[in-house]
């Protein structure tokens, strides 16, 4: 009778293998190939597939981590798939045209940074959602950028900044509820917290970017190319005010707590009753649209290139790479290769500026290797919560720093879920927006170094009240989710 392989946990070598092959297929693949990050994901997978082998783990169990993996990140492949849609319609519509062409009459130049920022703020906390804010808002940001002549990676650090600005502060963010439910507080504790070290973080890159904006005042700018753009749009849409209804109704509709996926879809739903009674568009053009994409042929190279996008299949790099980032994930998740390192870390820690420069490390490296945001606090927030508590730290330091770390990070590693939708939304590899994404990087390093003062760090004694339990029920439904 053959006798079934005993499952054991990783070493911690057997982990840093894991970990370190990951990075440097990564490296060697994107860094000098200039590669696609599908492939190198895919061999990742792959060699961790056989380390789940010398676990004890059976082919069927790897497969079934696998389509686990795959499962957690379903709601974000539904999104991409109807933000495809969504852009494809609208501009069928003319919703993004109209949203560009008065962007371009109001907006100078040299404060478009810092006003981006702003408005992107406004709407991600009165949404709660980055994605949301990067699919309405920032799409007509960005098309704006290209007409006030503002490279579009700096643009897109701006939207990026405000989108998040909301995503770590609103009460109505995912990441802002489960970051203070993981650690032991409540939400608005959690939230209160946040507020200083945000604050600064904020003033600091709207500082940033008002200084780079001076370099694209209306001096530089190339003012026939807005003419082009706007005379363009002109030509081949109908402009109205009433165009704008579409995403004052989606933004509406997730302030009020409607879901992500029927809000947008009301969007399409009303893109689709603009396109047919505004620009007189037949079904046959609205179904092309979304599928394919809207596909401008005015013969001006400027316009044609900001509106020849959107579509399902716009979107299917995004897709094929979430699939696969999220089966690595799945692997890394079940064999245990990520606890066991945590673990291992959390035994030599003495301080509490050690213990949430750890809490911030881990958060990233479940971000590459486990590369959805949520599993990214989730994971890290349960595994250092009693730490926190032994060593009598407030579990809102642990909430504040799962989201300055796992949130911030999301979109800052090309292969995460938050990455790919950003930069296929956007347009913008993420490797070029990385450096002017001043709020996202900013946040992390000010915890740091502030993480030997209460802005960061307080002990439980200081604030008793606020120090909930953690029901292990909620921790496994949160881990399922």
């Amino acid at each position: 009778m053959k006798q079934e392989k005993i499952k054991r946990r990783p070493y911690l070598w057997e982990a840093l293998i894991s970990f370190g092959f990951l990075i440097v297929i990564m490296g060697i693949s994107l860094g000098i190939y200039g590669s696609d990050p599908h492939v190198p994901l895919l061999i990742g997978t792959a060699f961790s597939s056989i380390m789940a082998l010398r676990l004890g783990f059976s082919w069927t169990e790897i497969e079934e981590s696998m389509k686990q993996g795959i499962y957690q990140a379903l709601q974000a492949v539904i999104i991409l798939t109807i933000i495809g849609v969504l852009v494809g319609v609208w501009i069928e519509a003319g919703v993004v045209p109209a949203m560009i062409y008065y962007g371009l009459s109001i907006i100078s130049p040299s404060v478009y940074l810092p006003v981006t920022m702003i408005i992107c703020s406004i709407t991600s906390l009165a949404t709660g959602t980055s994605w949301g804010t990067v699919g309405t808002v920032g799409i007509a940001m960005i098309g704006i950028a290209s007409g006030l002549g503002i490279p579009l990676p700096i643009a897109a650090g701006a939207i990026l900044s405000g989108a998040y600005f909301g995503d770590k502060l609103s009460p109505l963010s995912d990441t802002t509820n489960l970051a203070p439910a993981v650690s032991g507080t409540d939400v608005f504790t959690h939230i209160k917290y946040m507020v200083p070290v945000t604050s600064i973080s904020f003033i600091i890159s709207i500082i940033l970017f008002f200084i780079v904006g001076l370099g694209y005042d209306s001096g530089t700018t190339n003012l026939e190319t807005i003419s082009i753009i706007q005379n363009g749009i002109k030509e081949m849409f109908n402009i109205t005010p009433i165009l704008l209804i579409s995403p004052i109704a989606v933004i509406v509709a997730i302030a009020l707590k409607v879901p992500a996926i029927p809000g947008i879809s009301l969007g399409i739903l009303l893109g689709i009753l603009e396109a047919f009674f505004i620009q007189g568009s037949n079904f046959g053009a609205i179904l092309s649209a979304s599928y394919y994409g809207f596909v401008s042929e005015t013969g001006i190279a400027v316009v044609d290139n900001l509106f020849t996008t959107g579509g399902i299949t716009n979107m299917m790099y995004a897709i094929s790479l979430t699939f696969i980032s999220m089966m690595f994930g799945g692997i890394m998740e079940t064999t245990g290769q990520l606890e066991v390192i945590v673990n291992t870390v959390i035994k030599r820690l003495k301080t509490a500026s050690q213990l949430i420069a750890a809490t911030m490390i881990t958060c990233v490296f479940s971000n590459m290797t486990m590369p959805e945001q949520v599993i990214s606090i989730v994971v890290p927030g349960r595994m250092y919560a009693p730490a926190y508590r032994k060593m009598g730290i407030h579990p809102k330091s642990l909430s504040a720093a799962l989201e300055a770390s796992g949130t911030m990070s999301s979109s800052l590693i090309p292969w995460t879920a938050c990455a790919v939708y950003m930069s296929t939304t956007l347009g913008v590899p993420t490797i070029e927006y990385i450096p002017w994404t001043f709020f996202l990087y900013i946040t992390p390093i000010l915890t740091l170094l502030l993480s030997k003062t209460k802005l960061v760090v307080v002990e439980i004694g200081d604030d008793p009240s606020t120090v909930v339990e953690i029901l292990s029920n909620v921790q496994e439904n949160l881990v399922e989710a």
